[in-house]
Formats: structure tokens, C-alpha cells, sequence
């Protein structure tokens, strides 16, 4: 493994029953880098994603094949704790997800308080740490313990990933973390993921095209559960290898 790659799959195939979502996908996640996944709904980005923290073993009818290496270390070996590796490669979802039963500082702190953390100053230091990342302070801070769901959605979702980032994850996993927000807040999420790679390696699934662009380093394209292209952002969408590519960035499908 390079120096410079957090994660890498080697040859991984997830199958749903007997249905492949993603067939023999090798691909390295370089170190502090925005990767962004794209490609037409059903090619299997999401698939992929959540097979990055095991995120399939949830799902009794999802097999996993092949290996995914997280610091030179295969995440399905036997002897792995899945929990662990979902602290070290922390998710945020479509859709923003705060605990509707709990305050603001409760949700940011859930995952250290599942950990075992039951110190009141250390919950406080990583609560604020993790809000100031995920660019939210300022606009919480006097409110910590009002309910959640009272945030818009824009700051909802920059609390889902300051609670993601409360337990101090090395990859931060992100699923169209702005498809459900309006114009406004997704450039704060995008601003926000540009001042977040200083710390920790994102990979991003986006069905915004100019949104890869914009904020990823590198960019993998999918088609039928295949990687068909990977590289450099700007390589990969002003002089692609592959016409397929090509095809669905200037838009003839997808």
C-alpha cells in the first residue's frame, strides 16, 4: 500500500443473494483527499461505500468479497471488531439523521457515550471540538440542550457529521450528504468537507456532477456495479480514458 493511501479495495465484490452490486473493484483512498464516487443511480456507489465500514453486515442476504484494507489492514478479517472499524471510518447519510429524542449535545456526544466515555468535561471538550469542525458552534452553542429536530436541515446535517466526528474517525464516509438540502447549505457542506480533508479523508457519493468537481481531489466513476474510470478530478472530467465516461459527464445518459 502507498504511502499516501488511507484505504484500498482489492478485487471487492458485494453480491445481494446471488445479484452483484459491485463486481471486482480495486481502487485506492488517498490520505487526506476528497474522493468523490459518481455515476447513474443503481451502479453501485452506495454499495460500495457502506462496504468501506461494514456497513453490509447489517443485512443477512449481502455477501462481501475481497478486501478492504484500512491501513494495510483487511477490515473482514475474523478477528476484526466491525464497531471499532465504525469508529475509525465514520458514516453520514443521505438524509440528516439527529436522535429525535435528544438535545443537540447529546446527539453530537452519542457515539462516545456508546464507547464507554462517561466524563462529563471530556463529552463537553469533544462535543465543542466536533461542533467548531463541522462549522456549527457558533450557531448551537447557547442552545446545546434544546432538541435537535429544532435545527433546520442544513444544520441538521452539519450535526450528523459532528457527531460522526465526535469519536475522531481517519475516513469520513459521506452518501449525497447534500441531496436533501437546498442551494445555501449545500455550499456550507461543501465549504465545510474543503476545511475538513486538513484532518480526515473523505470519500463522497454525489450525483452532482458539478458538485464532484468542485470539491473532490479525485473522482471514481461506476457503471453497472464496475469501476470503469478513476483519477484525478480535473483529468477524469476534461480528458476522460474511457468514452463511457465521457458519455455520462457530458450528459448523453444517466
Amino acid at each position: 500500500m502507498a504511502e499516501d493511501v488511507r484505504m484500498e479495495t482489492k478485487d471487492l465484490s458485494v453480491y445481494y443473494g446471488k445479484h452483484p452490486g459491485v463486481r471486482g473493484v480495486s481502487l485506492p483512498v488517498h490520505d487526506r483527499e476528497i474522493t468523490a464516487l459518481i455515476g447513474p443511480s443503481g451502479c453501485g456507489k452506495t454499495t460500495f461505500l457502506r462496504a468501506l465500514n461494514r456497513m453490509h453486515d447489517l443485512n443477512p442476504i449481502v455477501r462481501v468479497e475481497g478486501q478492504v484494507l484500512l491501513d494495510g489492514e483487511d477490515i473482514y478479517d475474523p478477528g476484526v471488531d466491525p464497531v471499532l472499524i465504525r469508529r475509525r471510518v465514520g458514516m453520514v447519510f443521505q438524509r440528516p439523521t439527529p436522535f429525535p429524542t435528544m438535545n443537540i449535545f447529546e446527539n453530537v456526544v452519542a457515539g462516545l457515550r456508546l464507547a464507554g466515555v462517561k466524563d462529563r468535561k471530556q463529552l463537553q471538550q469533544a462535543a465543542e471540538r466536533a461542533l467548531k469542525m463541522a462549522a456549527l458552534w457558533d450557531e448551537v452553542k447557547d442552545r446545546l440542550h434544546q432538541p435537535a429536530v429544532g435545527l433546520s436541515g442544513g444544520q441538521q446535517q452539519r450535526l450528523s457529521i459532528a457527531r460522526a466526528l465526535a469519536v475522531e474517525p481517519e475516513v469520513l464516509l459521506m452518501d449525497e450528504p447534500t441531496s436533501a438540502l437546498d442551494p445555501v447549505s449545500t455550499q456550507a457542506i461543501e465549504d465545510l468537507l474543503t476545511r475538513l480533508k486538513e484532518n480526515v479523508t473523505i470519500v463522497i457519493v454525489t450525483h452532482n456532477m458539478q458538485q464532484a468537481a468542485r470539491v473532490s481531489d479525485r473522482t471514481a466513476f461506476f457503471l453497472d456495479g464496475e469501476l470503469i474510470e478513476f483519477g484525478r478530478t480535473e483529468q477524469v472530467f476534461t480528458n476522460p480514458k474511457d468514452p463511457r465516461t465521457e458519455a455520462y459527464i457530458t450528459g448523453r445518459f444517466g
